[in-house]
């Protein structure tokens, strides 16, 4: 195994319980191993503790804003408790609005329903889809991020003040990189212009601290899958007048306050643009994974992963053709994500080979930022590793381990490419365990007319 540089020798415990911690999965050789999940980028484990709380919640799941009875009541209260608990993770103003979407992608479509006609919006090129594709429904100015932050920066002011935009929209970290852009900065930036700052927060969220009142941004988007809390929800939180302006974004029940043949009143802010029955699961989940990373603190947080981190980049450097990404020179903090390319090495393939004869589930591809990688990586596909507070030293040499031994030789095993990538063939592993497929097809089965 590549050996970590001394200053990140020493061995790191998971920093919260995560639940399938010691979950094991077949490989193709016959074996079973502990699963090492390093794709908590796309999407975390949950917390034990956001676990529990729904399990308790769900003795009181009722109708929310619709019921008389107690359950319904108790739902209510809970659901509105927690959008002000998520509030406050993200440090709210006392008047912004908050709120819960399906997921980051959906709360920045929201942003995009309601923002005002004929309105400009400036951002890099360096975006998650999530952050490129809504805003080309208005007038869409791309800035090609340049080599250092600065000028970065620079280009940025030129295309706001060029183009009269009324929004800036940028990631607070890069999904592909882990590097994080200054908040306050590019607020300031906006608010010289009378623009106005939309930080997607997916990444950065779980990560480091956001102060939207603080840093001056006026909108933040994230998602609870991210945050530990994967049951469905997520928000936007930021200034109320765009919000109040705009017509409902899901039209339909709890959306409006009166409906008549030819016309309708809408609700208030936020439940305008909650429409349908409210996921108080998500919700909730969310709300009580914010409450648990903020009782840890940042700044535990942030030393966990440092040095988790500090270990990746070492093993990383220690195998041949490995070349990770990066965007700026300069970036001023970055988080434990890596993405890297291996010469001569397809890179479906090793990912693929990492899975089926190691247990570790890595990502590879495009990110869904494919501007970007088609700017750092030939062919345009890279591989990305990420961890989060459930992970642990022995999962980093885990990785360091089997990667060396893939590089090196090769797969063990024979693999074929399909549709959905690469896969060993044969595969002798249960891809069911649930016997879910095997239930569809006795059930199709039984649909099925006699011949």
């Amino acid at each position: 195994m590549p050996s970590p540089s001394s200053s990140s020798n020493c061995a790191v415990a998971p920093l919260l319980p995560v639940v399938g911690a010691g979950t094991t999965v077949p490989l193709v050789t016959g074996e079973e191993v502990r699963y090492v999940g390093l794709d908590v980028a796309a999407t975390s484990p949950a917390l034990v503790p956001v676990v529990d709380h729904v399990q308790r919640l769900l003795g009181y799941y009722g109708s929310v804003h619709r019921g008389a009875g107690f359950a319904s009541q108790v739902s209510t209260d809970l659901y509105e408790a927690s959008r002000q608990q998520i509030g406050v993770f993200v440090g709210a103003r006392a008047d912004d609005a908050v709120v819960i979407t399906r997921n980051t992608t959906d709360a920045l479509g929201l942003l995009s329903h309601v923002l005002p006609a004929d309105s400009t919006v400036v951002h890099l090129d360096v975006e998650h889809h999530a952050n490129l594709l809504p805003w080309r429904a208005h007038h869409a100015v791309v800035v090609l991020a340049a080599p250092t932050l600065g000028e970065t920066l620079q280009r940025l002011e030129e295309a706001v003040a060029g183009s009269g935009a009324r929004l800036i929209a940028v990631t607070g970290a890069s999904n592909v990189t882990g590097e994080v852009l200054p908040l306050d900065l590019l607020a300031d930036l906006a608010h010289r212009h009378g623009a106005r700052l939309v930080v997607d927060a997916a990444q950065l969220a779980p990560h480091r601290r956001l102060d939207i009142a603080a840093t001056g941004v006026d909108y933040v988007a994230l998602s609870g899958h991210k945050l530990y809390a994967p049951f469905g929800a997520g928000a936007l939180v930021g200034r109320r007048d765009w919000l109040e302006a705009a017509p409902a974004y899901l039209p339909g029940g709890g959306a409006v306050r009166e409906v008549g043949v030819d016309d309708v009143e809408w609700a208030p802010v936020p439940a305008r643009h909650e429409g349908g029955t409210p996921n108080l699961v998500g919700a909730a989940a969310l709300a009580q994974a914010c409450r648990v990373l903020a009782g840890v603190g940042p700044r535990a947080i942030e030393d966990h992963e440092r040095a988790l981190h500090a270990r990746l980049e070492a093993a990383l450097e220690a195998v041949p053709g490995v070349r990770r990404l990066q965007v700026w020179d300069d970036a001023p903090d970055r988080l434990a994500v890596s993405s890297f390319v291996v010469d001569g090495h397809d890179h479906g393939l090793v990912t693929a080979a990492l899975a089926a004869e190691h247990g570790i589930g890595v990502r590879d591809g495009r990110f869904c930022a494919h501007p970007l990688l088609a700017r750092l990586a030939p062919g345009g596909t890279a591989i990305r590793v990420s961890l989060g507070v459930g992970t642990s030293s022995e999962d980093i040499d885990r990785f360091a381990t089997a990667l060396a031994a893939v590089v090196a030789a090769g797969p063990r095993w024979t693999y074929e490419r399909t549709e959905a990538g690469w896969a060993p063939t044969p595969d002798p592993r249960d891809l069911d365990p649930f016997a879910i497929r095997a239930e569809v097809r006795r059930e199709t089965s039984a649909c099925e007319p006699a011949s």
